[in-house]
C-alpha cells in the first residue's frame, strides 16, 4: 500500500503551507510513523522529512512504545491495524504516558465505530488508506498548529503566574464556589496564610479575615446587571512590637460572554505608609487651611461693615480700594478652602470604591447643569449625544468633579457668544471624555504647566478670570488614580480641547 496521487505532490495547496508552518513554530515537530507496511513508512518520512519534520519509523506497536519510551514525540502516526500489540493498545498507553502527543490514526479498515472508538482514547484526527499527500500535509499542519495552541496557552499561564507571583500586591482569585484558584505570595504574607498548598480549597480554609470574606461573598453574588468593584481598608495585626498593617483591598466578579459569575479577583495594596503620609498632609493642611481662614474671615467681616457704612461715610475712592481688597480677601479664602478639597480628594483616592458609570448619562447630567451659567454668557454648550453608551469603571463622586471642573473652566474661559462641546467617545483600547471649547486657548508655555498646582494662566485677557489654579491639578489625580490620562491641544486665540482617556471595562472574556 502507499500514498495516492503522486503526480499531484508538488503542485499540492497544502504543500507551502506545511513548510511554511514548521518554519514559524519555533520548535522542530518529531513525528513517530509506527505502521507494519514499510512502503506506507518510507512514503511517509520522505514527505514529512522534506517539510522540515524530524521523522522516525517503527515498524509495530511494541518497537514505537520503546522508541516514545527513550524519546518524546509531538506527533505520531498510529496504524490502527498491526499484527502483534494493536494500535489501540498502542494509543492507551501512549496517552497514559504522553498526554500531550497528537495521535493520528491511519488504518484502511476505517469505520464509524473505529474512529468513535479512537476519539475516545485520545486520538486527533483519522486518515484512511490510501491517502494522498495533500491529506497527510493538512492533517500535520492542524496537528502542528494545535501543539502550538497548547504551548501558547501554557506559555501565556506560565508568563501570569511568574508576574503575579513577582508582584509586591497580593492578588487572590477564586472561583464561583469559592474555592481558591491563585493566591500569590504577597497575598499571602499579607493576610498570614501560611499553608503552601492552597490551591483547590475553599477561601475560608486560607484566610480568616472576615471582611475580605465578605467581599468576595458580595462580588459572587453581584446580579448580572450589576458590576462595581468593591473596596475596603482593612487593618491587620502584626503582632507584639510590630506596627499593624493597613491594607487597602479591591474586590471585583470575574465574568464570561454571557455576563454569568465565573469567581472573584481580589487584589490586596500595603497603604500602611501612604495612609501615615496623607494623615500627616491633612494635619498640616487643616492647620494651615484653619489658620488662614480664622483671621481672613474677621478681617472681611470687618471690611463688610466699613463697605456698608456702618463706620462712617466713604469717599469713592476708599470703596474702590476696600472693595478691592474685600475680593482678594475672598480669593485667599477659596484658595485655603480649595486647597482643604484638594487634600481630600487626594486622600479619599488611595482606596475608593468603583462602579461601573454611563458616561452618556452623567455628561448629559452636567451640560444640563451649566448650561444656566453658560447661557448668562450667550455660550452655546452642547452634549454631541453618542449612537451607543459608554461605560467606565469609576468613582461617581470623582468623575464627576472632572466633568464639573472641566465644563466650569471652558465657561469661565470663553467668551460671550463662543461654543464649547462635551461628548464621549471609544477608541480600540480605551473610553474617552471630550471636552472642546472656543475660547482664548493656551500658549505653547502654558501647555506645559497647565496641570501644576497653582499655576494660571496670567494674559491681559485672564486677569481679571478669578480662580485658584487647583482645579486641573485635582482632574489630574483622580484621571491617574482611574489609571487614566488627561491631554491638551490649545491653539491661542481659537480654543481648547481637554481629551481624558480611561481604561474600557474588561472583566467579560
Amino acid at each position: 500500500m502507499e500514498l495516492k496521487n503522486k503526480s499531484t505532490e508538488s503542485h499540492s495547496p497544502f504543500n507551502l503551507s506545511l513548510k511554511q508552518i514548521v518554519k514559524d513554530v519555533f520548535f522542530q515537530p518529531r513525528v513517530l510513523v509506527v505502521d507494519d507496511e514499510e512502503r506506507i513508512q518510507k512514503a511517509c518520512q520522505r514527505l514529512l522529512s522534506e517539510e522540515g519534520c524530524e521523522v522516525d519509523v517503527a515498524q509495530n506497536g511494541i518497537q514505537g512504545l520503546k522508541m516514545i519510551e527513550e524519546k518524546h514525540y509531538d506527533i505520531v502516526l498510529l496504524d490502527l491495524m498491526m499484527p502483534g500489540l494493536s494500535g489501540l493498545d498502542v494509543l492507551s498507553d501512549l496517552k497514559s504516558r504522553h498526554p500531550d502527543t497528537v495521535v493520528i490514526i491511519i488504518t484502511g479498515y476505517a469505520t464509524l465505530e473505529h474512529s468513535i472508538e479512537t476519539m475516545k482514547k485520545g486520538a486527533f484526527d483519522f486518515l484512511s488508506k490510501p491517502f494522498a499527500p495533500q491529506e497527510l500535509r493538512l492533517v500535520i499542519s492542524k496537528a502542528i498548529e494545535f501543539i502550538q495552541t497548547l504551548q501558547d496557552i501554557t506559555t501565556e499561564k506560565s508568563r501570569m503566574r511568574v508576574m503575579i507571583n513577582t508582584l509586591r500586591d497580593g492578588v487572590l482569585t477564586t472561583d464561583h464556589q469559592k474555592r481558591v484558584a491563585l493566591a500569590n505570595p504577597a497575598c499571602l504574607k499579607m493576610l498570614g496564610g501560611h499553608k503552601r498548598q492552597v490551591l483547590g480549597k475553599f477561601v475560608s480554609e486560607v484566610i480568616d479575615e472576615p471582611t475580605v470574606l465578605g467581599m468576595i461573598d458580595k462580588a459572587i453574588a453581584q446580579p448580572e446587571k450589576m458590576f462595581s468593584e468593591i473596596t475596603e481598608e482593612v487593618c491587620v495585626p502584626m503582632g507584639k512590637g510590630k506596627e499593624d498593617l493597613i491594607i487597602g483591598v479591591r474586590c471585583i466578579p470575574f465574568r464570561d460572554r454571557l455576563n454569568r459569575n465565573l469567581g472573584t479577583v481580589t487584589v490586596f495594596h500595603d497603604i500602611t505608609a501612604l495612609k501615615k503620609e496623607d494623615q500627616l498632609k491633612s494635619d498640616f493642611v487643616s492647620m494651615v487651611a484653619h489658620e488662614i481662614k480664622s483671621p481672613l474671615n474677621s478681617v472681611l467681616m470687618q471690611l463688610n461693615v466699613v463697605l456698608d457704612g456702618l463706620a462712617g461715610e466713604l469717599t469713592d475712592k476708599q470703596q474702590e480700594i476696600l472693595t478691592r481688597s474685600s475680593a482678594k480677601i475672598k480669593s485667599l479664602t477659596e484658595l485655603a478652602t480649595e486647597l482643604l478639597d484638594l487634600s481630600k480628594i487626594e486622600s479619599g483616592l488611595i482606596n475608593q470604591e468603583r462602579e461601573e458609570l454611563n458616561l452618556e448619562k452623567l455628561i448629559k447630567e452636567h451640560v444640563s447643569l451649566y448650561r444656566g451659567q453658560a447661557d448668562e454668557k450667550s455660550i452655546h454648550l452642547i452634549w454631541k449625544a453618542s449612537e451607543k453608551d459608554h461605560f467606565i469603571m469609576g468613582n461617581r463622586i470623582n468623575i464627576e468633579e472632572v466633568l464639573s471642573n472641566l465644563i466650569s473652566n471652558a465657561i469661565r474661559y470663553t467668551p460671550n457668544g463662543g461654543k464649547i462641546e462635551v461628548w464621549a467617545e471609544e477608541a480600540s483600547d480605551c473610553t474617552m471624555i471630550q471636552v472642546k471649547d472656543t475660547g482664548m486657548g493656551i500658549s505653547p508655555g502654558g501647555l506645559e504647566n497647565i496641570f501644576q498646582r497653582f499655576y494660571r494662566v496670567k494674559n491681559e485677557k485672564t486677569r481679571y478670570i478669578n480662580g485658584t489654579g487647583l482645579g486641573l491639578a485635582i482632574v489630574k489625580s483622580i484621571v491617574e488614580s482611574h489609571h487614566g490620562t488627561i491631554h491638551v491641544d490649545s491653539v491661542e486665540d481659537e480654543g481648547t480641547q481637554f481629551t481624558i482617556s480611561l481604561p474600557k471595562i474588561s472583566y467579560k472574556i
